[in-house]
This record gives C-alpha cells, sequence and structure tokens, in this order.
C-alpha cells in the first residue's frame, strides 16, 4: 500500500496587495516632512528629504556615503551617482532645505567623508539595508494614517510634482536657501 501526501503549498504573495505601489500625494508629503521635523526625527527627516529630491532606488539611497552629496564641508546642490541596477549614472538636484537637513544630520551624527550618510544601528551591517528603509517608509504612511500596504519605497520615486512647482507652493514655510 502506497500512501501519497499532498503538499499545499502557500504563495508567498497570497493576500498581499501586489504590484505597483501609490505615489506619494503632495499633501502626503508634507504630512510625513511636518511630522518628522516636529518630533526631531533628524535622521529619518534627512532620509525622506533626500529619497524624494534624489528619486533614486532604495538600495541607492541608503548606500550613499558622506562624499556623494558634499563638497568639503558643505552639501553640494546637485550630486551625481552611478545606479547599482542600470551601472548608469543619475544626477539629481539637492534643494536647500534638504541641504539644511543634511547638514544638520551629518553634524549631528559626526559624519566623515568615507562614512555611509545613513549608517547602520546594527554593527554587522556598515549602511541601514532596504529592508529597514522600507520598514521605516512603512511607519511613516501608517503614523498619517494610510495604508502601508498601499505604500513603498518606491512611492518616494514616482513623486514627481516637487520639480515642477514654484517654491512658495512646495514650500508653505518659505524656507529658501
Amino acid at each position: 500500500m502506497e500512501s501519497t501526501q499532498v503538499r499545499h503549498h502557500c504563495a508567498w504573495n497570497k493576500g498581499k496587495l501586489v504590484g505597483q505601489k501609490a505615489p506619494f500625494k503632495l499633501k502626503e508629503i508634507w504630512a510625513i516632512r511636518v511630522r518628522l521635523e516636529m518630533q526631531g526625527r533628524l535622521r529619518e527627516l534627512a532620509l525622506f528629504d533626500l529619497g524624494i529630491d534624489s528619486k533614486l532606488r532604495a538600495c541607492d539611497l541608503v548606500s550613499l556615503r558622506v562624499r556623494d552629496v558634499c563638497h568639503g564641508d558643505r552639501v553640494a546642490g546637485r550630486a551625481i551617482v552611478l545606479q547599482q541596477k542600470t551601472q548608469r549614472p543619475v544626477q539629481f538636484e539637492i534643494t536647500p532645505p534638504t541641504r539644511e537637513v543634511l547638514t544638520a544630520w551629518i553634524k549631528e551624527a559626526g559624519l566623515k567623508s568615507d562614512n555611509y550618510l545613513f549608517p547602520s544601528r546594527v554593527h554587522t551591517s556598515p549602511h541601514l539595508g532596504t529592508r529597514q528603509y522600507a520598514r521605516i517608509v512603512d511607519d511613516w504612511v501608517e503614523e498619517i494614517g494610510l495604508d502601508p500596504t498601499a505604500y513603498g519605497t518606491h512611492s518616494m520615486r514616482r513623486y514627481s510634482v516637487w520639480r515642477t512647482m514654484p517654491i512658495a507652493l512646495v514650500d508653505p514655510l518659505n524656507r529658501v536657501g
């Protein structure tokens, strides 16, 4: 007598929202930014602002070094980074408010030119990992009352209105650098 066992394998994406994630809207960008500012979460604010400005993939954003965004001891207005996925250079503008936050973060963290811009708090990893970055983005989304399954790290890349709007509309606090 032969017995046959039937294994039921559950798909990794069963019950999960798959596909393209929604881009952030302007009001969501500001809700997250204001919350991070008010709570004094400088590292996360720097990560958020640079993610919006650069539109880099998570793997490229978390592996940035201080020298990638700084010339000497000041944050540059533009940066060029070689993308890991495509091996092509990408240039992006760093807006004055982001430069201000990055300067404060670099100073507070005591980072040097060769250091990763977002070092890991875990000693076995030199910089923040992409999974940890994804969890941080999920937390931001949840904090403003949205569904974290509908947004992800790619939502930061898909936001494009930022550069096309006049500074007075983009930044209601009129922070001009």
